[in-house]
């Protein structure tokens, strides 16, 4: 149960994290949406993500591991179909600029931004779980 929680606390705070960063996601209903999302999740990441990765092992063999982005994508679709008030409409990075380095606007649709949105939430939880280690 310490587990699933910590999970559930962990996905919820990358996903605020990632909303802040980007534009794109819609939450209808405020915090209660992104709550319920986060526990949606939190659930597909236990449960859903380990049958998709086992039904793309090849296709991950084959890319040394990069098609794991698109099964996070697939969950994250899975999570906007289930939740009501979630939506993906795109992905909108505004850009950044600092002293040592530029990192370019730019916009993406479609599955595209899923596979963005689940590599900046498998970042960001991967951050957070670093952290808390």
């Amino acid at each position: 149960m310490k587990r699933i929680l910590r999970h559930y606390v962990i996905e919820t705070v990358s996903l605020y994290l990632v909303s802040r960063i980007s534009s794109g996601m819609v939450f209808e209903k405020g915090i209660e949406s992104m709550l319920l999302v986060g526990l949606g999740i939190t659930i597909a990441h236990l449960v859903v993500k380990p049958i998709i990765n086992i039904l793309i092992l090849p296709l991950n063999l084959v890319t040394f591991g990069l098609f794991k982005w698109v099964s996070s994508a697939i969950t994250l679709y899975i999570v906007t179909l289930i939740v009501p008030g979630f939506k993906i409409v795109g992905f909108n990075f505004l850009g950044y600029s600092s002293v040592w380095f530029d990192l370019p606007p730019f916009s993406l649709t479609g599955l595209f931004a899923f596979v963005a949105f689940s590599f900046l939430l498998s970042f960001l939880t991967t951050f957070i779980y670093w952290l808390v280690k």
